[in-house]
């Protein structure tokens, strides 16, 4: 969308449905609408003019449109030649084979006795001789989109969608020129190109000296004026306002208020000024009051807690103030004066934090304090902040401060029950650490003795678990035993039943001979050679026994000799 406004305040969004609403503050109390950046917008509003009309009026000036900046050239050229002055465009013919070259894209400038001479077609422009350059000059070269280009009273100025251009005419009307472009040629006087902005990063930040918050950003143009022979000033011509979502800014023409949206704007009416800036969100903030005297005359500081959300700032500004802090601190003060000078010292020496989370149930002494408040202090600061467009959300007193003799008698005594409160609390800790050293030391023992029970469990379990398998495996072993032996057992007798039935069946007298004998060598195999059979039974048996008793006495006979020669030789 393109935007041309001379005299008046412009504002830069295109979004319609969000245009500001505009009011006189002499007539905002019957109007039930509210003064909101979210209001409908209102027919015939006095401030804010996006369209200058009068600039189609304005002698050779032609806005660049679709057809771009050479088609606005041949407009205005053609203006000029049927106004009977010297045209803009040069008849002269582009060849390809020497002079001055002018490629696509690109403007030629011709000094033709100072009035000014455009070249547009690309090519070559041979100079003198072999063209005819009489009381002409080729001055230099423009591209077709350069924001800006002044050449002997040809203006063009062409600014993208972020940009606006900020000109003085030849009578020294200031305008703005908005996602557009033009083409002019001023006959007496000059156009002037003041300042290119860049809308999205204004150099001045507005932060509010309260918060700290940014309100928005601003920049502002000025332009040089000779006011004598010997002196230039600057003067401020248009004011550039770049306002972040969920803030405003009030504009003042006389006694007439607007509320200006979110957006980018621009102001170049000298009637209309900046009231201020302001945001639409949640601030809180500390604010120390005067010196307030109880009662009993006992002077008191006290630090409060605020917190609060503007939400009409038409109605902060018609009472005068700047922020709505001011408005705040002064009623604030003058309901807290109000408050304590009905209390007394003793009433509000007790609790130092006071607010809606730790509000007593009135059996304490400080409730007085707390009871006034809860329904004097917070009803009538809500009260008086919506008459300022102000929602109280919270006020707490979070510190206070006595002063005077008294308050250093009572800082004595604070300090000393400080002292004490903290030497308590030391025993306390150090008796609590005692206590958990001894319990951790018993905790420590009893882990222990039940580990060790657990261990001796283990180690006897693994005791009789190892007896029950020895004496299972002693078992299992004898059980085999015998087993083995009544099998070897039954394996014996029936191999000698076996061979017994076998040597019953024999009944040839040689064959039993010669298995008698062959018994005979086996028993001798085994017991020797030299070993002596002696018969068990009959007259064997007798003879056995008398060889046995007559070897014997032999034997005994030799072992008496052996003795007494053993005993001679000793002797000897």
């Amino acid at each position: 969308m393109s935007n041309y406004a001379d005299g008046s305040t412009v504002v830069g969004d295109d979004l319609r449905d969000q245009q500001p609403l505009s009011k006189s503050k002499f007539a905002e109390e019957n109007d039930p609408l509210p003064s909101t950046p979210s209001s409908k917008k209102r027919v015939g509003q006095p401030f804010v003019n996006s369209i200058e009309t009068e600039l189609e009026e304005r002698p050779f000036f032609v806005r660049i449109g679709k057809g771009g900046l050479i088609a606005a050239l041949q407009k205005l050229d053609k203006q000029l030649a049927e106004s009977g002055r010297p045209k803009l465009l040069s008849k002269k013919v582009p060849t390809d084979w020497i002079g001055s070259e002018i490629t696509p894209g690109e403007l030629g400038l011709i000094n033709h006795g100072g009035s000014p001479k455009i070249l547009t077609r690309p090519g070559r422009y041979p100079g003198f001789p072999l063209r005819n350059w009489w009381a002409r000059s080729f001055v230099g070269k423009k591209g077709l989109s350069d924001t800006v280009i002044e050449f002997l009273g040809l203006t063009v100025v062409q600014v993208s969608q972020n940009q606006a251009a900020v000109i003085s005419d030849p009578q020294n009307h200031i305008f703005v020129v908005k996602n557009a472009g033009f083409v002019c040629f001023a006959i007496e006087g000059t156009y002037d190109v003041l300042s290119i902005v860049d809308q999205t990063h204004l150099s001045q930040s507005v932060k509010d000296k309260i918060t700290k918050s940014t309100l928005g950003w601003t920049h502002e143009v000025t332009m040089k004026s000779q006011t004598n022979a010997q002196e230039q000033k600057e003067y401020v011509v248009a004011t550039f306002l770049n306002i972040p979502a969920n803030n405003c800014a009030i504009l003042q023409r006389g006694d007439d208020l607007e509320l200006l949206g979110a957006g980018q704007s621009v102001i170049t009416n000298p009637s209309v000024t900046l009231r201020g800036l302001y945001t639409l969100g949640e601030n809180q903030i500390e604010m120390p009051t005067k010196d307030i005297f109880t009662r009993d005359q006992v002077p008191v500081s006290l630090t409060i807690y605020l917190k609060w959300q503007l939400t009409e700032p038409l109605k902060l500004t018609t009472h005068g103030y700047n922020t709505p802090y001011d408005a705040l601190r002064d009623k604030t003060q003058s309901i807290l004066t109000q408050i304590v000078a009905h209390l007394d010292y003793s009433a509000m020496v007790k609790q130092r934090s006071i607010g809606p989370d730790n509000m007593e149930d009135g059996t304490d002494p400080s409730s007085a304090f707390l009871d006034a408040l809860r329904t004097r202090a917070m009803d009538e600061m809500h009260e008086a902040a919506l008459d300022y467009g102000i929602i109280l959300k919270d006020l707490a007193v979070i510190d206070r401060q006595f002063k005077g003799e008294i308050a250093s008698t009572m800082d004595k005594l604070t300090t000393r029950a400080l002292q004490a409160q903290v030497e308590a609390a030391n025993v306390d800790r150090e008796n609590s650490n005692k206590v958990k050293q001894e319990e951790g030391a018993l905790s420590v023992a009893r882990i222990k003795a039940k580990a060790r029970n657990t261990q001796a469990d283990s180690e006897a379990y693994s005791v009789v678990a190892a007896a029950k398998a020895q004496a299972q495996r002693t078992r299992i072993e004898a059980e085999a035993q015998a087993e083995a032996t009544r099998l070897a057992a039954e394996a014996d007798a029936e191999a000698i039943r076996i061979k017994a039935t076998a040597d019953a069946g024999v009944i040839d007298q040689f064959a039993r001979e010669m298995e008698l004998r062959r018994v005979e060598v086996a028993k001798v195999k085994a017991y020797g050679e030299k070993t002596v059979f002696v018969p068990s039974d009959g007259a064997g048996a007798q003879m056995g026994s008398a060889m046995a008793l007559g070897m014997a006495a032999g034997m005994g006979a030799d072992r008496r000799a052996l003795s007494l020669s053993y005993c001679t030789v000793s002797t000897s």
